[in-house]
């Protein structure tokens, strides 16, 4: 039998915040833990996202008079959005330990983490919170990181102003909506940037921190101070059992396969499998394509299949973390639209030119949107977002900056081969094929609504969620505006993701279960990589990481009182 190249309490696959959250809550409790990342950057999908948490009850609500929550609202909303989707006790571990958790490591550790004003998606349900859910990472500067932040993935360049400059959410926020002192706001962070002399000497990236990397720098900022090892370019090729126990795993590290044994469990955190076209296919609705998902490349379900080896079960397999998406010719990874449809002067059509959906709505239910309207005479995929003069002006729109002079000359090439832009709705519908009396009596009802305020097609603007990042200088709805001045434009639109959302069965300690409901002993499994606690849907922002956080802190402490708990036994 080949010799172990490493021996850990905890081994951890993935290094998200699901993953460096369990090495953590390990070297916290004193045990050793390494984490191992198939890529050669830390933080995966994480890394790149807003880094919002959602967190109902957090400790960070008291004494905030904006704010309240309880852990009976908190179940009332769960349940309101998902019904019988989820076991309850799974769901009753999420709203009891999160707030736990974050209180944990932000005594612990260098997580830090303030509550914001963002709305959930139904705020109009039972339990429904207008804000103070969501927790976003304070922002942190890279030099805590050492020579690391270069191996730090960068957020997604979306997330960025002019493709390097980091904001927080409520920053971003100010930028997307135009909300007064917004261009003192960006100044600000531009003047930060510029400023920062021996970061500019260093490369562009800047160093100020926020969002997915401020998240992740703050976890890995903290196990960088324990020593905790993380090993690169290491992936995960099948489970060690031994005695019906998972004792470890095999792995291939720059190259060569080696085997690590893990006294105390393994943690699979490893991501989901929408970069996995063979696993799309299998599983997600048609038609599915990998180069519409926004998530790091490295997603391709090794732990979901290392699992399913042992006869793991799966739940939720055909759905994602769905987002409409604009893919750019030759970029790496497609924007997605998760705010800016809020801004009024748009609707998004079908191959016919009607509308299918709410295009303000929470981005979960815009993205599903696309496959359940498709239809053989009127296909969803692609869809068309269709604007005017006056919107391309003043928004912030996808791969879009606005531009006052409707003179595009910003636009890059890549962006110009999919835009299209003429002088009438008749060449728009021509150049995009869709008929074009129905496409022009979807803009004069549009324009109809945007007088009235009123969308008795969709309710497009009645939610405070969609408020929220609507326009609140139109009137009388903030996302609906009349779609009337030349030049008109289309962009194709597809229904992209941040990653799937089925996966392993778990419990409420997120331990791995088989077909049969057992669980498999030393198997535990967070984040995109075990079926989401949040069933189908998405109750708020930061319903991936929040969950993702909290189950991978139960089962670093489930690992660590089990191994104890065998040592006890066997001693008596």
């Amino acid at each position: 039998m080949a010799e172990f190249a490493a021996h850990t309490d905890l081994l951890v696959i993935g290094s998200g915040a699901g993953g460096l959250t369990a090495a953590l809550t390990a070297a916290i409790e004193g045990a050793d833990a390494l984490v191992i990342e198939k890529s050669d950057q830390y933080g995966g999908t994480s890394a790149m996202s807003g880094g919002g948490i959602w967190i109902p009850n957090s400790h960070h609500l008291a004494g905030n008079a904006q704010a309240s929550d309880s852990r009976d609202e908190a179940l009332a909303y769960l349940r309101g959005v998902m019904g019988d989707e989820v076991e309850p006790e799974r769901l009753e571990a999420f709203v009891d330990e999160a707030p736990r958790m974050l209180a944990y490591l932000e005594q612990h550790s260098r997580l830090a983490c303030e509550p914001v004003p963002y709305s959930d998606y139904y705020p109009e349900l039972e339990g429904g919170k207008p804000g103070y859910r969501t927790h976003q990472p304070l922002p942190m500067h890279a030099r805590r990181l050492g020579d690391q932040f270069s191996r730090l993935r960068g957020q997604h360049p979306q997330t960025l102003v002019a493709g390097r400059i980091t904001m927080t959410m409520m920053e971003a926020r100010a930028f997307l909506t135009r909300a007064p002192g917004w261009r003192w706001t960006a100044a600000k962070i531009a003047l930060g940037y510029m400023l920062d002399i021996p970061g500019r000497l260093k490369g562009k990236r800047a160093r100020r921190l926020a969002l997915g990397n401020a998240l992740v720098g703050r976890l890995l900022w903290s196990l960088l101070e324990r020593r905790v090892p993380l090993w690169r370019n290491t992936s995960l090729k099948e489970l060690i059992v031994e005695n019906g126990r998972v004792t470890g795993a095999v792995v291939e590290r720059d190259g060569q396969e080696q085997r690590i044994a893990a006294r105390r469990g393994v943690v699979l955190a490893s991501g989901g499998f929408e970069h996995n076209r063979e696993l799309r296919e299998k599983y997600l609705p048609q038609p599915t394509n990998p180069d519409w998902s926004a998530s790091q490349e490295n997603n391709t379900g090794d732990g979901l299949l290392a699992a399913q080896a042992l006869g793991a079960g799966t739940k939720f397999m055909e759905h994602a973390w769905w987002v409409p998406a604009i893919k750019v010719p030759r970029w790496d990874r497609p924007y997605v639209l998760m705010a800016e449809r809020a801004n009024p002067g748009i609707v998004i059509v079908n191959q016919k030119g009607e509308r299918f959906a709410n295009e303000a709505a929470p981005y979960q239910e815009a993205g599903r949107a696309f496959y359940d309207a498709n239809r053989d005479d009127a296909p969803t995929i692609p869809a068309w977002v269709v604007f005017d003069g006056t919107f391309r002006s003043k928004y912030v729109f996808s791969p879009l900056i606005p531009d006052p002079t409707t003179q595009d000359k910003m636009v890059s090439r890549a962006v110009k081969e999919i835009l299209i832009k003429a002088g009438s709705l008749d060449e728009i519908a021509e150049r995009t094929g869709v008929d074009a009396d129905t496409l022009k009596e979807t803009v004069r009802r549009n324009n109809e609504y945007a007088r009235t305020g009123v969308d008795p097609e969709f309710n497009r603007g009645a939610s405070a969620y969609e408020r929220y990042y609507g326009d609140p200088r139109n009137e009388p709805n903030p996302c609906i505006a009349p779609i009337e001045k030349p030049p008109f434009y289309a962009l194709p639109m597809h229904p992209g993701d941040i990653g799937t959302k089925g996966g392993l069965a778990t419990d409420r300690d997120a331990q791995v279960l088989r077909e049969d409901g057992s669980a498999i002993d030393g198997l535990y499994a967070v984040g995109n990589c075990a079926a989401s606690v949040m069933g189908s849907t998405y109750p708020g922002a930061g319903s991936t990481l929040g969950p993702a956080m909290t189950f991978a802190w139960l089962a670093a402490r489930h690992a660590l009182a089990e191994s104890l708990n065998q040592t006890q036994e066997k001693a008596a």
